[in-house]
């Protein structure tokens, strides 16, 4: 039985769709891809859960792509928390920053965008059965990393974006539990990445695979995600 899509915000559209099916095809790879999600800390948080959805449901959960691509960022936003002294506040907002448009979003793809994917395609790449099913598997992992803003409940750590608001307006507070959670995820999403060597596979744990969900959510905002699995405030 194949479950309703996700959610209105997260209903792909055909343009959508055909692009992430040759996204996760190999442009996932392509250098200038690559550069634009490096600079931009991923897509923009609709496109982010939808480039997700999309891999999970074509690929049966094997999130190798991702998996790469999360990594890399994750190294950066590492680099990019290694602040110390009094000037928290002054340099997350600088550090964190997007630094240019989504990709997808620049390219005009969104809800209404018009596309070539054929009628099966789309209704597979709106399907997040196997999306609950890699969230529901690794929750216990990931479900602690939920920011509190998102999520509203302010004891929890922040996403990328509300990290950013909470320090332009002088509100940093707890630095290293930030700081010590992004260490934590690069760490995981590495051993996960590495999983997919002929070398190391079958090394994978499932808190190795629950760094992606907490990666896409850190970097992109949990917003459209918690209501996917049950999750809203």
């Amino acid at each position: 039985m194949v479950l309703p899509p996700a959610n209105g915000e997260l209903l792909l559209s055909n343009g959508e769709i055909h692009y992430l099916w040759w996204y996760i095809q190999g442009s996932i790879m392509n250098p200038h891809v690559r550069y634009q999600l490096r600079k931009n800390w991923g897509f923009c948080q609709r496109h982010a859960w939808g480039a997700i959805l999309v891999e999970a449901s074509f690929r049966h959960g094997h999130m190798h792509g991702p998996a790469i691509v999360y990594e890399d960022i994750l190294g950066i936003a590492a680099s990019a928390m290694d602040v110390k002294g009094p000037f928290i506040n002054l340099r997350l907002p600088v550090s964190l920053r997007d630094r240019g448009p989504c990709l997808m979003c620049n390219m005009g793809l969104g809800p209404e965008s018009r596309g070539a994917a054929s009628p099966d395609l789309v209704t597979r790449g709106q399907d997040a059965t196997e999306l609950r099913v890699f969230a529901r598997t690794t929750r216990a992992h990931w479900e602690k990393n939920v920011c509190g803003r998102c999520l509203g409940n302010e004891a929890r750590p922040r996403c990328r974006r509300h990290l950013i608001e909470d320090a332009s307006r002088g509100m940093v507070n707890r630095f290293s539990q930030h700081r010590d959670l992004i260490d934590y995820m690069f760490e995981q999403i590495t051993l996960y990445a590495r999983s997919f060597r002929w070398e190391f596979q079958g090394t994978e744990t499932e808190e190795n695979k629950a760094a992606l969900i907490s990666a896409v959510g850190w970097c992109s905002g949990w917003q459209l995600f918690l209501p996917i699995i049950g999750m809203e405030k």
